[in-house]
């Protein structure tokens, strides 16, 4: 607590991006257990159109029984769709006027929500689940490319684990909403609570754009206050290009995979304990993402500033890769329900404490153009890939009973961890790189 009174007292930019992470998490957790519960919803109907119910049934198809590939898909062309957009924005417009843009879409889309759940319109499980996946992914990686802007490397190393405690804060807060209001307020009413955050992040941003600024000219780095320039395309080009973001996309990639292998599993349980009842398994969820964050805010606040000042990145993205390992292993011999969520809350809150964390103080080192294009690709194109194609190969290995799963799982995870080798390795040639041990910065 010293050393966090110091940090804060030293850094005035640290108060503010922890409230804006804080901020940012409390409303997308409040969503969280909503959008969790359509994906595991047994009622067809809340979660789709009336039509595409309909067009299966003259099929033959229950549309229920491939609901979370659906989803999943739908995300993943809507991710397709965004990612140029999103390029282009970037590309065409300053900081001063992306950032908060892409706020004042998302708070515009959640008034929408509110008046559909409101109003029980059909089909809006499906439209709500996958922006809230677009929401997540775009919000948070927005969020960390700023963070960049704002802090240095060595900075970054000493305080991203008390901003990461600070979200976390905020991912214990949000369920914890939702778990005590949701039977009291009704869902639509959730979306206010929502609303209600992500306008703190817009007073952080403000805030904290003249630090940005500060630290770009005492750089001697181009300011964020011009346009980007350059191509929409240019993400996809970079990760192409460069071996340390080709690394860090297959990372991205396989540790998704591993997750979303998980998530099926869980989503399976869920909907046989719960069939239809949404308020019940919002609940769950919502006492899931409690143990998630619990676990993540501890390993954040004892470990994750130490490991990452004293060793570098190196154990923050492979300690994570083993935790998963010894998880998908013990799955793979017993898979029963306790143990699945037990795996889960290690996979997620190692994810969380570590491995972000340790990915985005890399991102620090590196020129403007890979903070905001090509991590935005690798971070909502690139994961969305994985999670589109692991519903499928989980819808495939399904049939097979959950020990196949999970030993597929393992072999996942095998790759995960030696694309996190890679990435330890292939970071070292950029600027400012320090070796294990050198906390002298």
């Amino acid at each position: 607590m010293n050393r966090f009174r110091g940090a804060l007292d030293e850094s005035p930019p640290l108060w503010w991006s922890i409230l804006y992470f804080f901020s940012l998490l409390t409303g997308y957790y409040v969503l969280r257990p909503v959008r969790d519960a359509m994906g595991a919803s047994s009622d067809a109907v809340a979660v789709f159109p009336q039509a595409w119910v309909a067009w299966a049934q003259s099929h033959g198809q229950d549309i229920g029984d491939f609901t979370l590939q659906v989803l999943f898909t739908g995300t993943f062309l809507v991710m397709l769709a965004l990612q140029p957009l999103y390029g282009a924005l970037v590309a065409r417009w300053p900081r001063r006027v992306f950032l908060p843009a892409v706020y004042v879409i998302f708070i515009a889309c959640l008034v929408g929500f509110y008046v559909a759940f409101l109003r029980d319109w059909p089909g809006r499980g499906m439209v709500f689940f996958v922006w809230t996946a677009v929401f997540n992914l775009f919000a948070v990686a927005v969020f960390w490319s700023f963070m960049a802007d704002v802090f240095d490397d060595a900075t970054a190393k000493r305080f991203y684990g008390y901003i990461g405690a600070g979200g976390t804060v905020g991912a214990l807060l949000g369920p914890a909403i939702t778990r005590v209001l949701v039977e009291r307020i009704e869902v639509a009413n959730l979306m206010l609570v929502s609303i209600g955050s992500l306008c703190v992040c817009l007073l952080c941003i403000y805030k904290l754009r003249p630090w940005a600024l500060r630290r770009e000219q005492m750089r001697g780095e181009a300011t964020g206050e011009r346009a980007m320039g350059g191509s929409m395309w240019a993400g996809l080009r970079l990760v192409w290009q460069e071996p340390l973001l080709r690394a860090m996309a297959t990372l991205m990639f396989f540790g998704v995979m591993v997750g979303t292998l998980l998530y099926n599993e869980q989503a399976a349980i869920v909907r046989n304990a719960f069939g239809a009842d949404a308020a019940r398994a919002t609940r769950y969820y919502a006492n899931i993402d409690l143990a998630i964050n619990l676990f993540a805010i501890t390993v954040q606040l004892l470990f994750t500033r130490t490991l990452l000042r004293r060793f570098g990145v190196g154990p923050a993205l492979l300690i994570p890769g083993f935790a998963v390992l010894l998880g998908f292993c013990a799955l793979a011999a017993s898979p029963f329900p306790m143990l699945v969520a037990i795996v889960q809350v290690t996979t997620r809150g190692s994810e969380f404490a570590l491995g972000k964390p340790g990915r985005e103080t890399i991102y620090t080192r590196v020129q403007r153009e890979w903070r905001y294009k090509a991590k935005a690709f690798i971070d909502t194109f690139v994961y969305r890939t994985s999670d589109v194609s692991t519903a499928w190969l989980h819808k495939g290995l399904a049939g097979f009973g959950s020990q196949v799963v999970f030993t597929a799982g393992i072999g996942a995870t095998l790759v995960f961890i030696f694309s996190a080798w890679r990435v330890v390795k292939l970071q070292r040639t950029l600027p400012g790189a320090t070796l294990p041990g050198d906390t002298r910065r």
